[in-house]
């Protein structure tokens, strides 16, 4: 798969590049700045680039986030200076969110026998909450450094405290979305959602009867979490216990002989199946 494997190097070039593109402009939108500002955001943005361009090689669910969060900033970065250069921008925030993109990151730690195939977001996510997350991951905290450098203390230190605050937990709460996947081991497939359940289930090859793409009428223990695409469903012979992940409520005990997901890319998923030995239909 020449694409899988291009997608990593189309990401860090373009990233490379973006410097070299947009340097002269995001100089000049500098001109006027207080010296204090000024200094801090060519630091943030030279340190925001490096840590884009370190994250592309190290294939690790965390560097999903940071680059995807990155990207993003960088186009607003180029928008805000009014730069040709925004278009390479987007080129870049658009190799990283491809599902190869996520694919490559999430499937760097795992096991030489194992392969991981992402899920998609749940639907309630990707109409809004998911974009502001990211937002928060940058804005607070680089407000906050820019108005402090600035001189502006008494606005500056608060709006870095809770700036900062609130990245924490927003970015905490999009490494928790890169860390949803299903996983085809030795012994059959794991869905491991934190969203979902409570704790990552193992259908053993021999309970499988089969992995397809789900009928519309399906009744199936839904575990999509409404994503939207195409959902899979996995029939077993028997019942397989899980707990199920309530939110705030308490964990719920379950057990279902079917059941629904929804990876980013099924027919890859169904492809692995089958050569994983795991009937599809």
């Amino acid at each position: 798969m020449w694409i899988d494997r291009g997608v990593p190097w189309a990401l860090r070039v373009a990233w490379a590049v973006l410097p070299v593109i947009a340097g002269s402009a995001l100089a000049d939108r500098l001109d006027g700045w207080n010296s204090g500002a000024r200094v801090a955001a060519e630091v943030l943005l030279w340190g925001g680039w490096a840590a884009v361009a370190i994250a592309t090689c190290a294939a690790l669910p965390a560097s999903l986030v940071v680059v995807r969060v990155g990207v993003a900033a960088g186009v607003a970065a180029c928008g805000l200076a009014r730069t040709p250069a925004v278009v390479v921008a987007i080129l870049a925030a658009a190799i990283a969110a491809r599902p190869e993109a996520s694919e490559w990151f999430v499937n760097g730690p795992a096991y030489a026998n194992e392969r991981r195939y992402p899920l998609r977001v749940p639907g309630a996510l990707a109409a809004g909450p998911l974009w502001i997350a990211s937002v928060l991951v940058v804005v607070g905290p680089v407000e906050g450094i820019l108005l402090t450098a600035g001189g502006h203390y008494a606005v500056g230190i608060p709006v870095l405290v809770v700036g900062a605050a609130l990245a924490y937990f927003a970015a905490r709460s999009l490494l928790v979305l890169t860390r949803r996947w299903v996983v085809f081991v030795p012994a059959g497939l794991v869905l491991h959602d934190p969203l979902a359940l409570i704790d990552p289930v193992l259908f053993e090859r021999s309970v499988v009867e089969t992995l397809r793409a789900a009928p519309a009428d399906t009744d199936s223990l839904d575990l999509t979490q409404a994503a939207l695409g195409l959902a899979l469903e996995l029939v077993l012979t028997e019942k397989v216990p899980m707990a199920l992940n309530k939110g705030r409520k308490k964990a719920e005990a379950g057990a279902s002989a079917r059941l629904l997901f929804t990876p980013t890319r099924p027919g890859r998923v169904l492809a692995e199946a089958a050569t994983r030995r795991i009937a599809v239909g």
